[in-house]
């Protein structure tokens, strides 16, 4: 086996297309979740908490 420091230099490429891969497909899954939460909130502020005191 054999060491090359510039194989790490190469493969940086790599390494930086899988973490964008990784942050959009947690970009999706935020947006989803939001767009989800809006959809089926209903009405929203006619019951909170503070209304039991």
């Amino acid at each position: 086996m054999e060491f090359n420091p510039m194989n790490f230099v190469d493969n940086l490429r790599y390494m930086g297309l899988g973490m964008l891969g990784i942050f959009a497909v947690m970009a999706v899954i935020i947006i989803v979740t939001v767009i989800l939460d809006r959809l089926t909130s209903g009405r929203r502020g006619s019951r909170t908490d503070t209304d039991d005191e």
